[in-house]
Order: C-alpha cells, then sequence, then structure tokens
C-alpha cells in the first residue's frame, strides 16, 4: 500500500488500518466509482459487519468528490479520490488486494471469528480483475475456496449473446448487438440445450472467435490480441456466472448506476438484476460510441467525440481495441 493517498491522506498498513476500523464506534467508508474501488468497499464493508462495527458505505459522485456531514469518526476513502479522509485504500495495485488484506487482520483481530468468518475471495479477485491487476494471494485464496478456470469467456449470464453483446472487456464488431452476437455464436454449430451443455472444445471454439473477431477486425490496435486474454479462461463462480464478468458488471454499474454496483459488492438480496441492466445501459452506451462516434488523430493523440458517452469505459476500451 502507498504511503499516501492523493490529497495527503494517509494510507496505513493493512494491520494499522484494521486496528483503526476496530477500535472506531462508527466508520464510513467512500469509494470511487469504479469496480475495484467498489469491490473494495465491498470487502471492507463485509468485514466491519461481521465483527458489529456500524458503518455507512457509498460511492462518491467523480464530479463532486466532497464529503456531507456524518456521524462517523473514521472515514475511509477507497480509491483515487481527492478527498480528506481519515485513510485511504489507495489502487496502486489494487485497492480490493488491500481491503482484503485488511478484512482479513479485522476478522483475526476479533475473538467471535470462527471458521468461514474470513473476507470473501471472490469479491477481492474480481476486484483485481476490474483493476486490471493479477494478485498472487488473492488468487491463491480464491483457488483454495474452491473456485477453478474453465476454458470459454468471462461472461455474466448464461445468455451466451447477452453476455458477449454486453462484455466490456472487449470491443468486437458485434458488441453492443445482441442480434449480430446471436449470429456470429450461430456459425459455431454450439449444443442447442446451451451453456450446460458445452463441453472444453465447445469453449475453447467460442473463446477462439471471440479472441479473433476482437483482435483481427480491420482497425483493431495491437495492444487488442494481449487485452483480450482478460476475458477469455475465466475463473467460474461468485454471484454471476464468472469472477471476471463479477468485475465486468461491478466496474460497468459504478460508473452508470453506483447504488446497484455497490449493493451487489455488499452481497444485497435482489442487486443482481439492476446491477445487471446497468452494466448492459452502460455497454450499450460505450460500444455505440466506438462503432459509431467520429475519430481523429492529433499530434499523437486518439480522438473519439460522440454525443454522449460514459468516457472512461469508452477510452480504455480504444486504447485496448
Amino acid at each position: 500500500m502507498s504511503t499516501a493517498g492523493r490529497n495527503g491522506t494517509p494510507a496505513p498498513a493493512a494491520s494499522d488500518l484494521a486496528v483503526a476500523l476496530g477500535d472506531a464506534g462508527f466508520v464510513r467508508l467512500l469509494a470511487r466509482p469504479d469496480g475495484d474501488a467498489v469491490a473494495a468497499t465491498g470487502v471492507l464493508a463485509r468485514a466491519l459487519a461481521s465483527t458489529g462495527t456500524p458503518f455507512q458505505a457509498s460511492v462518491a459522485d467523480s464530479y463532486e468528490p466532497t464529503l456531507g456531514a456524518t456521524q462517523a469518526d473514521y472515514t475511509v476513502a477507497v480509491g483515487d479520490l481527492d478527498v480528506t479522509a481519515d485513510a485511504a485504500v489507495t489502487d496502486e495495485v489494487a485497492a480490493s488486494a488491500t481491503a482484503f488484506d485488511v478484512a482479513g487482520a479485522l476478522a483475526a483481530s476479533d475473538p467471535t471469528t470462527t471458521d468461514g468468518d474470513g473476507p470473501d475471495p471472490i469479491l477481492a479477485l474480481a476486484g483485481t480483475i476490474a483493476a486490471g491487476e493479477v494478485v498472487p494471494p488473492v488468487v491463491e485464496a480464491a483457488e483454495t475456496a474452491g473456485i477453478d478456470r474453465r476454458p470459454g469467456v468471462a461472461v455474466p449470464v448464461t445468455e451466451l449473446a447477452d453476455g458477449l453483446a454486453h462484455s466490456t472487456l472487449f470491443h468486437a464488431p458485434f458488441s453492443g448487438d445482441v442480434e449480430r452476437a446471436r449470429e456470429a455464436i450461430a456459425g459455431l454449430d454450439l449444443p442447442e440445450a446451451g451453456v450446460s451443455a458445452f463441453d472444453e472444445d465447445d469453449w475453447r471454439r467460442l473463446a477462439s472467435l471471440v479472441a479473433l473477431d476482437a483482435s483481427s477486425v480491420a482497425g483493431a490496435s495491437e495492444r487488442a490480441a494481449d487485452a483480450i486474454e482478460r476475458a477469455l479462461r475465466p475463473y467460474v463462480g461468485g454471484p454471476v456466472e464468472t469472477v471476471a464478468g463479477y468485475a465486468d458488471v461491478l466496474d460497468a454499474a459504478a460508473r452508470e448506476r453506483p447504488g446497484a454496483a455497490l449493493s451487489l459488492a455488499l452481497g444485497h438480496d435482489g442487486a443482481r438484476t439492476s446491477a445487471l441492466d446497468a452494466w448492459r445501459d452502460h455497454a450499450v452506451a460505450a460500444h455505440a460510441a466506438l462503432t459509431d462516434g467520429e475519430t481523429a488523430r492529433h499530434d499523437g493523440l486518439f480522438v473519439v467525440r460522440a454525443p454522449s458517452m460514459p468516457v472512461g469505459t469508452v477510452a480504455r476500451l480504444a486504447a485496448d481495441y
């Protein structure tokens, strides 16, 4: 963890932050609106709930990152936020990985903790994927918890055309268009019974289709062949179909409908449907900007112009694909 947050807010070691949280009477968690920070906030919030510490969790407004008045006696800024707080969980590596360490230390310090009460490694892993980081201790914890990988593509839903069209892990010719995604899949002659009937060869053919379409289409960047790896051979499990799909939903919803993303990260009943709806809306807007927006180059800069678009997601996809 870094030594200071963006505003000079201290970023203490995980063990020190765990002590501070354990001593606090009421904690406020304020997350940056992205998948990593929201996942990290969920990890911390669940740890506080398990120790009986009252807390308030919210996602900061990107354009008004100021703290309103609360009765919190300890405030934690999660992610790269320009706010003044008592402590920061920065995203120098991945905020979720740091939060996982803090939550583990907090659980270890609580005498009422029993086996199984530790931090959720699946949520932490989703956060690190959203951050674009591989953090070995988090991966190892998730694998120890029984999370395995399989061939295929990381989507959060069982309906493949829906998943491929609305993924923001990549940009391909069918992105944003369910019918075009369905047509692309139809050429693979996959089992009609759906993904429950897929064998490893079926998943591999699907992965090859996505990898080739995303990286070989005219105009694709040289980075595309590496970037697409993030969406392939996913870990399976969590509240949606894959862990990287979970990361995708958290990141898109955090930018589109922050409350839905935070509810999903907190494990609230019913949060999955609203978060998936936000993910779809966000993906359609992002891919439409990339497909239909005006582009230009200016002295080494690549510019995308559209009437309305989710800028952060469009920028990432444009740079990668």
